[in-house]
């Protein structure tokens, strides 16, 4: 499975910074394995902490889980059919901790399907917490739109992203070499320190920003002025420019 630890790692700064007090809860993790598919879930202590997100993880777990179950199950008897060689099915999902704050805990996601092709499906996924008002948020949610955002950061996002772009493909030219606009990424929201968000994470899952064996593009940028500009009020006390 394809891991997306550095740009975690770059967001998360001192995460820890704040917290006092033992925590009680401890990472979950689910594992399955039958004729049919394998699955894997895991969530770390700081989200099993809050009742209100833990359920929605769990919630999560249970769909995702049940889909896997139904399609492989589908797919080992349409294998006997066909004569062919049935492929166990498999799905594995890790959320991580990208950092911690007084107002939110923000996860990172990566996650692996399989359904019996050559090779699997990776992507990256955000949760974004809002311990304030006890409510899951999208890490977009928290800025006044995507335009406004993209105009904040798309000169440096792809002046970033096209340098790592030559440097994996040697300087080769490729119809994939292209910035995406932010609605095809995923955000996640980073701190240096713990007390305020002033990091951007973004992620373009295979053939976003290049083929599928270039892997996931990261780039990690920190919040400016402009982009504190385009957080809505009501978040606005929750960032800081990164100095």
């Amino acid at each position: 499975m394809m891991r997306k630890m550095m740009i975690v790692l770059a967001l998360a700064g001192m995460s820890g910074a704040g917290l006092s007090g033992p925590v009680l809860a401890q990472a979950v993790e689910t594992n399955v394995k039958t004729a049919d598919y394998e699955f894997a879930y895991r969530y770390p202590a700081a989200a099993a902490r809050i009742p209100g997100l833990k359920a929605w993880l769990e919630k999560d777990k249970t769909a995702i889980r049940a889909k896997t179950a139904r399609d492989g199950a589908a797919g080992r008897r349409e294998a006997k059919q066909s004569g062919f060689p049935y492929r166990r099915y498999s799905y594995e999902k890790t959320w991580k901790v990208v950092t911690e704050t007084p107002r939110f805990l923000s996860l990172s996601g990566d996650s692996y399907d399989y359904t019996g092709g050559a090779h699997g499906t990776p992507a990256s996924s955000a949760l974004l917490w809002d311990k304030a008002k006890a409510r899951r948020l999208d890490t977009t949610s928290v800025f006044a739109s995507l335009p406004a955002l993209q105009g904040a950061i798309r000169a440096d996002y792809c002046s970033k992203l096209k340098a790592e772009q030559r440097r994996r493909t040697e300087g080769s030219p490729s119809s994939m070499n292209i910035c995406p606009p932010l609605k095809d990424l995923t955000l996640l929201l980073g701190s240096s320190s713990g007390r305020a968000i002033d990091r951007i994470g973004l992620i373009a899952d295979p053939y976003v920003a290049g083929s599928y064996a270039e892997g996931a593009y990261e780039v990690t940028l920190p919040v400016t002025q402009a982009v504190l500009g385009v957080v809505k009020p009501e978040y606005r006390g929750a960032f800081a420019v990164r100095r």
